[in-house]
């Protein structure tokens, strides 16, 4: 059996873009029977840059947990897990910090893309520059041979490859495993865009996201507020397709064999003229409505027993530091820091 892992950052509560680009695909992957499948929540990251806001991250732990347990994730099949309770991968991080330039670092295109949008300035956080180096820590502690992740996280898959490489040839062993990414099919599930347009994806900080929780009423007035076409100003006009974030959203989330011929219909004539927007986003909202409405109400019973939800991470932490131990005394074996062995 193969391991896999992957996680998130507890920064707020997940969104759409969350459950295509990864937490549906991880459901698949648990319930394939194939993978011993480890999750983590990353709060050790999350502090990069919320340092100064530790509540917010400590609230969202169990908040991240929710949307897990509601999407799917069983506890009895995935080991969930909070990252700062699992001391070796700090330990990890640092041994790895000696194998990786700083040049190398600030190559890594997600980490500049994700600098230019914290705007930090000269105050740039070491932690959170290096944070690639910690990511893996996270994905070596387990030996993953698989991380499912959004495209956009590609560079920090290359990155943990390297330190393994780089490990293994420099201590002459074979203790650590290549990852590979498992990434979502199709361009526009991968890059799912917020709902103001304008191609940028969906993200908590720029508070343009449909979260796993809203309610109808926040669902529905968040795809009424959705980008379409501009130019667009009458019903009898003819619209364009491509860019309008509303059909974006139905091409990847009306999947059924009658939803799909229903989006076609309704693109034929948008394009033609005499169709208008509002009658586009009523029909979107009935079909997120109707993958959320489970989500949500499986989400409200977690959410209604908290102590629940922290048991199963108490758990899930317990098995993911039983791992890392024998990870780390693999590892240290081979840098020949086992003194007391």
């Amino acid at each position: 059996m193969k391991t896999l892992l992957t996680g998130d950052r507890p920064t707020g509560q997940l969104h759409l873009g969350h459950f295509v680009g990864s937490l549906r695909n991880r459901v698949a992957l648990q319930d394939s029977g194939e993978y011993a499948c480890f999750v983590e929540i990353a709060d050790v990251q999350a502090l990069t840059d919320n340092f100064a806001n530790p509540q917010k991250v400590r609230d969202n732990v169990t908040e991240v947990a929710c949307d897990y347990l509601a999407v799917g994730l069983d506890p009895a099949k995935t080991t969930i897990f909070i990252q700062s309770l699992v001391p070796v991968i700090a330990d990890l991080t640092i041994y790895y910090m000696n194998l990786v330039t700083l040049a190398r670092v600030e190559r890594n295109p997600t980490v500049k893309s994700e600098l230019r949008d914290k705007d930090f300035g000269a105050g740039i956080p070491v932690g959170f520059a290096t944070y690639p180096i910690s990511q893996a820590a996270d994905i070596t502690f387990c030996k993953a041979d698989v991380v499912p992740v959004g495209a956009d996280q590609a560079p920090m898959i290359e990155q943990t490859r390297e330190i393994v490489r780089d490990f293994n040839r420099i201590y002459g062993c074979d203790v650590l495993k290549e990852p590979e990414g498992i990434y979502p099919d199709g361009d526009k599930v991968a890059r799912l865009p917020g709902i103001t347009g304008n191609d940028t994806k969906m993200s908590k900080s720029l508070n343009n996201a449909i979260f796993l929780a809203d309610d109808p009423d926040t669902l529905r007035k968040k795809v009424k507020s959705m980008y379409t076409d501009p130019t667009h100003l009458k019903v009898a006009d003819p619209g364009h397709i491509e860019g309008n974030t509303v059909f974006t959203y139905l091409d990847v989330f009306a999947t059924a064999p009658d939803q799909v011929a229903e989006v076609a219909a309704l693109k034929e004539q948008y394009q033609a003229g005499g169709l208008g927007d509002v009658k586009v986003k009523d029909y979107l909202f009935e079909v997120l409505d109707g993958l959320l409405a489970p989500i949500r109400e499986r989400r409200a019973t977690f959410a209604a027993d908290k102590a629940q939800v922290l048991a199963m991470l108490r758990d899930g932490t317990e098995r993911a530091n039983a791992v890392a131990q024998q990870t780390l005394a693999e590892v240290k074996h081979a840098m020949k820091i086992d003194y007391f062995a």
